[in-house]
């Protein structure tokens, strides 16, 4: 996945950097490694949104990284109800990275990409690329012009403790 990544954004003259740094999958942690505020970081998460009983829809859910995904909110963009976070072993196969490196693009056709409005408000973003030691840090117009995300508000209000953010 990673070598997906660096040839999706070559190929679309996307301007990023990669940044290395010892293994490292907290969001918390990483940011410290790559040198930038939590704020400026991409926080993936994969949900699922129960549309039926027996059907669900997957959502990847990018928020800054001093922030929680708010589920209630992402239930409702889906037009579903009940909403929890994907097991592991389901998130890891739709993002085809493990936990911890999940990227904020979506190259599965039933992952479907919400980004929140106050993380397309930066000039960069962070994420790990698709492995625990190298991260991009990505132009936040491109990362748009590239991923063409649902734009919405899907961060809770509140912020997270620094020790508790994961992602």
């Amino acid at each position: 996945m990673y070598q997906r990544l660096i040839s999706f954004l070559d190929a679309n003259q996307a301007r990023y950097r990669l940044i290395d740094h010892p293994p490292e999958g907290r969001t918390d942690l990483a940011s410290q490694l790559r040198g930038h505020p939590l704020e400026h970081a991409a926080k993936c998460i994969v949900a699922r949104v129960g549309i039926t009983k027996r059907v669900g829809r997957y959502l990847l859910a990018v928020v800054p990284g001093h922030r929680q995904v708010d589920l209630a909110a992402l239930g409702e963009i889906a037009g579903g109800g009940r909403t929890a976070f994907a097991t592991k072993e389901v998130a890891e196969r739709l993002a085809g990275s493990v936990s911890g490196t999940v990227m904020p693009f979506s190259f599965h056709p039933d992952l479907h990409l919400v980004v929140d409005e106050e993380l397309l408000g930066l000039e960069e973003i962070y994420f790990n690329a698709a492995r625990l030691d190298r991260s991009v840090a990505l132009s936040t117009t491109d990362y748009q012009r590239l991923a063409e995300p649902r734009i919405a508000r899907i961060a809770a209000k509140e912020r997270v403790p620094i020790n508790s953010a994961r992602g």
